[in-house]
């Protein structure tokens, strides 16, 4: 994959926290720093678009015949199959 140069700018406040992270042993320069707060960034929205989508299928299956409590009941159901209970 290749690389692509770009020209950022900071307030000193910010560029101190970079070199503080970098000074704790954190990440070796800027470069890596800022390359994990994409990553970071990515793997958020990635989060965040699945549960989009999930609360949008959600909304569009329409209004549960089933109680509260039969609800409840298939959810502790679900979680003690998976362990999770």
């Amino acid at each position: 994959m290749g690389t692509i140069r770009k020209t950022v700018t900071f307030t000193e406040q910010q560029d101190k926290w970079i070199k503080i992270q970098i000074e704790a042993g954190e990440f070796t320069n800027d470069s890596e720093y800022l390359r994990n707060l994409v990553r970071i960034d990515q793997a958020n929205n990635l989060k965040f678009l699945s549960l989009k989508t999930k609360l949008i299928d959600g909304l569009e299956s329409g209004i549960s015949s089933k109680s509260l409590p039969d609800i409840m009941k298939e959810v502790e159901a679900r979680m003690k199959e998976d362990g999770r209970l």
